[in-house]
């Protein structure tokens, strides 16, 4: 059942369960009028007994309302009327309903005048018992039959009926039109995701033009396909540049080992080797820096808060003892930020890894922390103005790097672990050397200083 039919029959029940609940209300106030009125017109043919009472005396020459006088109920209309003449007497009646205590109180003016539920020769009457007018101990009982407001009542039970149907299917016609028209841009929307998914095509726009809720989904379908077609692009571009990063090695590797297999003899051998063991090595860097950048690119598994003078201060000792030729000054203060250690680490150290890689013999690699800012500055030949903007970017090389070793993704990571950590990178101008700069929100509780 689809979501237009499931509208059209939630539409119809609404309408038909607010129309029973009116004829719920609705037919037994109109029941209880019927009878009010019923209980009216008796009241009112009570009046009018002394002008029949008199009609009667005329037609048989009675001066008053003798014993004698006609019990027998008149039909004026449906309406019944009896006079009963003084004495009342208690009993059963062959002429009408019986003659109760009650009624011969009410003649004699002890009780008041009421109203009953009687049947008489099977049918069912209204009764309203009373003293006559004008004359104490005479009792005067106008009756209607109960089945006179039925016909009223089945007729208005079968129009509640009749309209709560029709009511009921006409609404649900119009929910379900009001739903085609309201649905139409989800259609639109669901026509254009399955041609995206069809086709491949993320660059299909998705139509977003309302202003209400199904224009906020196709906005977020909107940015949810921008950012997939985004993250597909970095995709293909990651793998173009790894194959072209990884092809130069490979070939070099190829040829010096088939050289090696022609003639192991060869006093080259060594030589070839050697390259060849490089060679290997540059291809297990670009590797383990294309895991990390693919890793570091997903959300942290374990992150806690980490002192970033500290981890600054393990790498510079760690990168010491490797360049012994190479001096470092730090100037930390006590940083915290919040994030993943472990990458952390890694972006600090391919920052001081960087630094030490143009820093000649006998330089001084400085590194600074504070604020969430952490500086790594070296005493190189400096970065071109042309190319700070690029220096962060996957396997960018400038011309002058080209001859160093690496693979072109250690600054890459840097940037990745900055952003994923809500911070940002940047390469600073400056006048000699290069100063690469990571800046990484500083955690607010213990942002002042120890």
């Amino acid at each position: 059942m689809n979501l237009r039919t499931r509208l059209a029959i939630a539409g119809g029940s609404v309408v038909v369960g607010a129309l029973v609940l009116v004829s719920v209300v609705l037919y037994p106030a109109v029941e209880a009028n019927l009878r009010g009125q019923i209980d009216s017109s008796l009241v009112v043919a009570v009046g009018q007994a002394p002008a029949v009472a008199r009609a009667i005396k005329a037609k048989y020459g009675m001066s008053n309302l003798e014993p004698d006088f006609p019990a027998v109920p008149l039909g004026i209309g449906s309406t019944q009327l009896q006079i009963v003449p003084d004495p009342v007497k208690i009993g059963p009646s062959t002429q009408f309903v019986d003659l109760t205590a009650r009624d011969v109180a009410v003649a004699n003016g002890t009780a008041t005048a009421y109203f009953r539920d009687a049947v008489y020769n099977g049918v069912g009457y209204r009764v309203y018992t009373a003293q006559f007018p004008g004359s104490p101990g005479v009792l005067v009982r106008t009756a209607i039959p109960e089945s006179d407001p039925v016909p009223t009542l089945r007729e208005l039970a079968w129009l509640l009926a009749g309209s709560t149907v029709a009511a009921g299917l006409l609404a649900a016609l119009a929910s379900r039109l009001a739903a085609r028209r309201v649905l139409r841009p989800v259609g639109r929307l669901t026509e254009t995701v399955e041609l995206i998914r069809t086709t491949g095509d993320l660059a299909i726009p998705i139509p977003a033009d309302s202003r209400d809720e199904i224009g906020w989904l196709g906005s977020a379908f909107a940015a949810m396909t921008a950012a997939l077609d985004e993250s597909v692009g970095a995709q293909r571009r990651l793998v173009a540049d790894a194959s072209h990063e990884l092809r130069t090695p490979l070939t070099s590797l190829t040829v010096n080992l088939e050289l090696l297999a022609e003639n192991l003899a060869d006093a080259q051998a060594p030589l070839l080797a050697a390259e060849a063991l490089g060679q290997a090595g540059e291809l297990k860097t670009l590797v383990n820096d294309l895991v990390d950048l693919a890793r570091y690119g997903q959300p942290a598994f374990h992150t806690e808060d980490v002192r970033l003078d500290l981890v600054a201060e393990r790498v510079a000792a760690r990168a010491a003892r490797r360049a012994p030729k190479i001096g470092f000054e730090l100037t930390c203060a006590p940083t915290l930020v919040h994030g993943d250690p472990d990458a952390l680490e890694r972006a600090v150290a391919n920052l001081v890894d960087n630094a030490v890689k143009w820093s000649p013999s006998g330089g001084r690699v400085r590194i600074s922390v504070k604020a969430g800012t952490l500086d790594v500055a070296d005493a190189g030949p400096g970065i071109p103005d042309s190319d700070l903007e690029f220096v962060f970017d996957r396997f960018y090389r400038s011309p002058a790097a080209r001859a160093h070793p690496g693979s072109g993704l250690g600054l890459a990571i840097v940037r990745q672990v900055a952003e994923a950590h809500g911070g940002t990178t940047e390469a600073v101008p400056c006048q000699s050397g290069a100063i690469l700069r990571l800046v990484l929100p500083v955690c607010v509780e213990h942002a002042e200083p120890w």
